[in-house]
């Protein structure tokens, strides 16, 4: 196999690939430690092509497979992925390294035919600029394709047909340099090089257009998730509606009893008695009571919960200005934001300090939801949005999400945010004067 071009120019590819995808995940480490272990590598991947520059035909397949080995173990270092996102990730940036090598050789190698000029200034030229033509193109595609969610989960399944897929282009591309008696291989340079670049080229637009599927797909998933939970949304709040009547027939049904024992006997303890008892049913009956029927309902089964497992819940609501809102929305809202501080609570061992604060009102032409809760050990946040802790990422962390897409459904804004011991969730919805009410119930 004949070499096309200096094995530093495809080290300094592969490596700029694998560079140009960690920019879109998370990073494991940053500052002077990720660069000493990317510096490694590029020296390793330098190092390895040099040596392996020479070797035989049969050797060629071996040391290519190395040498993306090498692009896998830089990513999986230095990417908070797992090893099939990583793998998914190697595939994508091994075929763009191959694709920006081969076309940087050949504009090279055409233009000291054409010029006869020649050296390390101009080799450095074209390295430099269409290296960081392709990079720079590749990278604003795979922002556009990624959007603010980051890359999607891949599969063992969607990483065997990504890898099939580069492995096919990756082939035939160096067909010619294996073999000239094939119908699809060259004896030429100059067609070698033009076989190898169109293929390369062919492969990563093959690659890019498989992601954007797995990115869509992503998407539609993650609206169906939220789509469930806002379902499931729905029918807890009917069914808390349904025990709650039922508790305010049980007090009813007490307080006409509690009339006909103080009819019937009168001593000044009993009196008291019934009075206390009378008491705690007006408080009952004027708790939660915010001006809007669904939000009242929610408050309510959540304060039964509260109070089960001793978690303080205070709420200060003028649920008035909800009635532009669904049902199904305001269950979503209010029942996501309150699950979410119950669950974290829960976990505080010291119950005195399991506290939840929630408040609705009005400012300078907003309404304004915000809903905090003792929060000691403030969470890693990913993308705007808390990392889920659970093991099954798959189910969980949608909770945020589908408020956050309520949220922008009424043209309105999500903040979280964790300071001083506190985890704090704040919306706010532009008000309209003259947008017409909607029935609460």
């Amino acid at each position: 196999m004949g070499e096309t071009m200096p094995r530093l120019f495809t080290a300094l590819a592969e490596w700029g690939a694998c560079m140009l995808y960690l920019t879109q995940y998370r990073r494991r480490f940053r500052g002077p430690r990720l660069w000493l272990v990317a510096g490694g590598s590029l020296i390793l991947q330098g190092a390895w092509l040099q040596v392996t520059g020479s070797a035989p035909v049969a050797l060629w397949m071996p040391a290519m497979a190395a040498a993306v080995g090498l692009m896998l173990l830089l990513i999986w270092s230095c990417a908070a992925v797992d090893l099939i996102g990583a793998g998914y990730c190697t595939v994508r940036a091994f075929l763009l390294a191959e694709f920006a090598a081969s076309l940087e050789w050949q504009l090279y190698t055409f233009f000291v035919e054409r010029t006869g000029l020649r050296g390390a200034a101009v080799s450095g030229a074209f390295l430099v600029a269409v290296y960081g033509g392709v990079f720079l193109l590749a990278l604003r595609l795979e922002k556009r394709a990624n959007g603010s969610g980051g890359p999607p989960g891949v599969t063992n399944r969607e990483l065997l047909s990504a890898s099939a897929m580069g492995l096919g282009a990756f082939l035939l591309s160096n067909l010619s340099f294996v073999s000239a008696n094939t119908p699809f291989s060259s004896s030429f340079q100059q067609e070698i090089s033009t076989i190898r670049t169109l293929v390369d080229l062919s492969g990563v637009v093959l690659l890019y257009a498989y992601h954007l599927q797995l990115s869509e797909l992503h998407t539609r998933r993650e609206l169906d998730a939220i789509k469930n939970i806002l379902q499931n949304q729905y029918i807890q709040y009917r069914q808390s509606r349904e025990s709650i009547d039922l508790i305010n027939r049980k007090y009813h049904d007490l307080k006409h009893q509690i009339a006909v024992l103080r009819a019937e006997e009168d001593p000044d303890r009993r009196a008291a008695f019934l009075d206390r008892m009378e008491e705690e049913i007006l408080h009952y009956e004027a708790q939660n009571k915010t001006g809007n029927s669904v939000l009242d309902t929610v408050l309510t089964g959540k304060s039964l919960y509260c109070a089960k497992h001793q978690i303080k819940l205070t709420c200060v609501a003028d649920g008035s200005h909800l009635a532009f809102m669904d049902i199904m929305d305001v269950c979503t809202l209010f029942g996501n934001a309150l699950d979410n501080a119950i669950e974290y609570e829960l976990s505080i061992p010291d119950k005195e300090k399991r506290l939840i604060h929630l408040e609705v009102y009005v400012r300078k032409g907003f309404l304004v939801i915000r809903c905090e809760n003792y929060c000691p050990n403030p969470p890693v946040f990913e993308n705007g949005l808390p990392v889920t802790t659970k093991a099954d990422r798959e189910y969980h962390g949608y909770g945020l999400k589908s408020i956050r897409y309520t949220a922008e459904k009424y043209g309105g804004s999500m903040a979280v945010e964790a300071s001083d011991g506190w985890f704090q969730l704040t919306l706010l919805f532009p008000l309209q004067p003259d947008q017409p009410p909607k029935k609460s119930a």
